[in-house]
């Protein structure tokens, strides 16, 4: 059996407004579904970042690809998977997808998934049944709470219904997360940060505490919005807050700030987990950010850190050294959404419940067969089909293919939005307090 056809499909998914320290969401997103074919008439799904960057990645890989055993992953990724250059990976500043240093890794991660889809097929069994087990059957999410303007994603008549409202207080992040938690169930809730000033996020965060409790961990990202100085402001008067569970992601940039950080917290008897997704995202992160104690939860995700077999074993790195695990997100349709369910299932050590977009897109711009996928209590359940479980409505994707052609943007630019639309002078500065 061999890989026969290799087909890339960009699409564009409507996308609210949503705000984060890099600025505010386009009314799309870009994505990209990629389908492979072998010659015994398997089919592999997989999906990826968008955009020029991702697509350019993705025809250099086709040629290693074409003519390929899907079984033979391992000489595709010392070929092509390696990141392309030494440098910076983190995502301090470009927004996630749009590093260059990383696209053979997001690539090679697609490549991956669809491989493991057809492998599963063939033998007929889930892809977390294929790489030792299943460590879970349901993966948790969290419910991921943005501050965000009035609108829904899209444009003119493609304009979506704007479900959650505008959400620049911390009352409407309360009625937010409400809608979000009784809709689908989910038991840990993520506030995006560094939007507000510190003190309205911090408020924030204390009214979520009080509308649902200690039984639901809390934690925020401000995206590296903070100084040192805010951050140890923002870990003391949030300590009761952010236990039990909880953490404070990516409050400062750098691994030396954020080691800071957690010394000064330390020093006052706060023991609130540092998480990131900014400092550390590949396994030369690691022996650094653990050494330093600058980060005491990594939060992977397959697409970028090289695919499934690479969350698991970051997963198993982790445990090894006491660190914890969680999941990274972005803007997905639902064949991400079980790749990212298959990886949590296969890594044993990740106890935190993962990142998800998800209830920010709509069943308008769902590529699978079927719908949306859906959730139980805040977790994604594995079903019982081989593979990722899932199959592609194609005309769904042909739609959305040619929404993509007719935009006229190729990269995620969430600084120019907040020009068009907020303040025509905003730049991103670290830290803004």
């Amino acid at each position: 059996m061999r890989i026969s056809s290799f087909s890339i499909h960009p699409v564009a998914v409507a996308d609210p407004p949503l705000r984060s320290s890099y600025g505010r969401h386009a009314p799309y997103a870009l994505r990209t579904i990629l389908v492979l074919q072998t010659t015994g008439g398997l089919t592999g799904i997989s999906e990826a970042h968008g955009g020029d960057g991702s697509l350019a990645a993705l025809e250099a890989i086709k040629p290693m690809v074409l003519g390929m055993d899907p079984f033979q992953m391992h000489a595709l990724w010392m070929g092509w998977g390696r990141p392309e250059a030494s440098g910076d990976r983190s995502q301090t500043w470009l927004v996630p997808g749009e590093n260059p240093r990383d696209a053979r890794t997001r690539a090679f991660a697609a490549v991956e998934a669809a491989c493991l889809d057809i492998i599963g097929k063939a033998v007929g069994k889930p892809v977390c049944d294929l790489l030792g087990g299943r460590a879970r059957d349901a993966a948790p999410f969290s419910a991921y709470l943005f501050y965000k303007h009035g609108g829904g994603g899209g444009l003119g008549g493609d304009a979506r219904e704007d479900e959650y409202g505008e959400c620049l207080t911390p009352e409407s992040m309360v009625r937010q997360c409400r809608q979000m938690v009784d809709f689908y169930g989910f038991q840990e809730i993520k506030l995006k940060g560094g939007v507000l000033e510190p003190e309205l996020e911090i408020e924030t965060i204390r009214q979520l505490m009080h509308a649902f409790g200690p039984k639901y961990p809390l934690r925020i990202d401000p995206n590296c919005a903070w100084s040192v100085e805010t951050s140890v402001h923002v870990g003391i008067s949030l300590q009761e807050e952010l236990s039990g569970g909880g953490y404070l992601e990516d409050p400062t940039a750098g691994m030396e700030g954020m080691a800071e950080v957690r010394r000064r917290l330390l020093a006052d008897g706060i023991e609130t987990p540092l998480a990131s997704n900014v400092a550390v995202t590949g396994f030369d992160d690691i022996l650094p950010a653990w050494q330093s104690d600058a980060v005491q939860v990594v939060l992977s995700d397959p697409h970028y850190w090289g695919g499934i077999r690479n969350v698991q074993r970051l997963s198993d790195l982790c445990e090894h050294l006491g660190v914890g695990v969680s999941m990274h997100s972005n803007n997905h349709l639902g064949v991400s959404m079980m790749i990212m369910a298959h990886a949590c299932c296969v890594s044993p050590a990740m106890h935190f419940a993962c990142d998800t977009h998800y209830p920010w897109q709509t069943e308008q711009d769902e590529v699978l067969a079927g719908g949306r996928v859906k959730f139980k209590q805040g977790a994604v359940v594995i079903p019982d089909k081989p593979g990722l479980g899932i199959e592609l409505d194609m005309d769904q994707v042909a739609r959305i293919e040619e929404r993509y052609h007719k935009l006229p943007f190729r990269k995620r630019d969430d600084a120019e939005e907040m020009r068009r639309h907020v303040d025509p002078n905003w730049q991103r500065v670290l830290p803004r307090w």
